[in-house]
């Protein structure tokens, strides 16, 4: 299992959404609990996101690879989830 790391603010609504689909997929998928998850709120650990290459939010990296920026819909984070699980390349 790959690590994902997950940027985002607590006031941004494609945050909220990407964070609601997580939580219906990790139901459906209990095992993919296990998969180690930071959540990084770019306001309070500024320096930790300075660090790193993106622009808007929600922004996906699996293993220090970003794999998803912007607005996400379901498919998106399932694909974030099954990449972190080696189910998927990180295209």
């Amino acid at each position: 299992m790959k690590e994902i790391l997950l940027f985002m603010m607590e006031s941004c609504p494609h945050c909220k959404l990407a964070r609601r689909f997580q939580d219906e997929l990790l139901a459906e998928h209990p095992e993919w609990k296990n998969i180690p998850f930071k959540m990084v709120d770019e306001r309070v650990e500024k320096a930790l996101a300075d660090s790193y290459d993106y622009y808007y939010v929600p922004t996906y990296y699996v293993d220090g690879v970003k794999v998803h920026e912007g607005h996400a819909e379901s498919e998106d984070v399932e694909r974030v989830f099954r990449i972190a699980m080696g189910e998927l390349a990180a295209v």
